[in-house]
Order: structure tokens, then C-alpha cells, then sequence
């Protein structure tokens, strides 16, 4: 999975064989964290296979669900690992994964050894930013019917592996209307 990710960024196979040594993988069952509000995160991760999601909990004491994360994906909380602030989210497996995860220090040295490693992650970096931007947009601009759709359209595993609860609360909707517009579509 590793080499998928990173063979066409690397031209050098001595710099590539760095980059990919500084990954750990690692094995997390349905329903761990790897993130938990209120901890410092050291690590981001690449999942190689398995779902996860991201939420938080609303002034309600509502799981409000804020992202979800499959095959290829990459996971971080940018606040909490470049800032060093404590983390505001929890991020918990909805199935058994496999991850390959960087600690901040061996991604530091990595960033500062590799420019195309830079390249990668500035990559990533924007993409993330432009998605959370495009989520924004479509909270205030889309239908749920529309997001909804969106959804079906781009992202079918979700709707796949996620509980209709979480999908629910990601396209800030009650279960009974997601019902009612799965219905419709259908």
C-alpha cells in the first residue's frame, strides 16, 4: 500500500526506501480510538485497509460526525500534531484496520530530508483544506437531498460501512429525514 502511495512522487529509490521506513504499521480493532479529545497527537496515519470516522460532541452532548475514513485516506489532526495543542475530536474505528502511521519527530526530519516528501504533504495538506471547505459550502448552500447525493455519488463505502446515525449527523440531518430522502431516491 505504502509504495502505491508514494511511487510517483519519488523519483530516487534510496529516498523513498527513507520515507517508507519511517512508517510503523499497526492494527486497531472495531471501535478503538486513535484519537481522544484532550490528548496531544504525535502520529498520522495512512489506512491501508479498514473505516474509521471523526466526530466531536456538541454543546447538546450530541456525536456530531465530521468525517469519515477509508482505504487511502489519509488521517491527521493537523491542530493537535503540528501545534501541539490538545485534540478537540475523537477519531474511533468503525471496523478492524490496518494503518501505517508517522510520529511527528521521523515526519520533521523527513519533511526537512525530502522536497518531494514536502510536495507529498503540501498535497494532502490542500486537498484536506479544500474538502473542508467544499463541506462548509454545502452545509450552507446544498439541500440534504443535494448532500445526500453528493455523498451516494462520491463516497458509496460510506453509505456502505456507516451507520445511518453517523451518516445522519455528517449531513447535519435527523435520522428520520435521512429516511425520508433515502426513500425518495430510491
Amino acid at each position: 500500500m505504502l509504495n502505491n502511495e508514494f511511487k510517483d512522487w519519488f523519483v530516487s529509490s534510496e529516498e523513498l526506501e527513507l520515507i517508507l521506513s519511517g512508517y510503523q504499521k499497526t492494527t486497531i480493532n472495531k471501535g478503538d480510538f486513535i484519537v481522544k479529545p484532550g490528548t496531544i497527537v504525535n502520529h498520522y496515519y495512512l489506512v491501508d485497509s479498514g473505516f474509521l470516522r471523526a466526530y466531536v460532541i456538541d454543546i447538546n452532548g450530541n456525536e456530531v460526525t465530521i468525517n469519515f475514513y477509508s482505504n487511502r485516506s489519509l488521517i491527521l489532526e493537523e491542530t493537535s500534531f503540528f501545534l501541539k495543542t490538545p485534540a478537540k475530536e475523537y477519531i474511533q474505528a468503525i471496523e478492524d484496520c490496518v494503518l501505517w502511521c508517522k510520529d511527528f519527530n521521523t515526519f520533521q526530519e523527513h519533511f526537512n530530508f525530502s522536497e518531494k516528501y514536502r510536495e507529498w504533504g503540501r498535497a494532502h495538506l490542500a486537498k484536506n483544506f479544500f474538502a473542508l471547505k467544499q463541506r462548509s459550502l454545502s452545509m450552507i448552500t446544498e439541500t440534504a437531498t443535494d448532500r445526500y447525493k453528493n455523498l451516494l455519488e462520491n463516497n458509496p463505502e460510506t453509505l456502505k460501512k456507516a451507520s445511518l446515525k453517523h451518516i445522519a449527523s455528517f449531513l447535519g440531518i435527523t435520522d428520520t429525514s435521512l429516511s425520508r430522502i433515502r426513500k425518495r431516491i430510491i
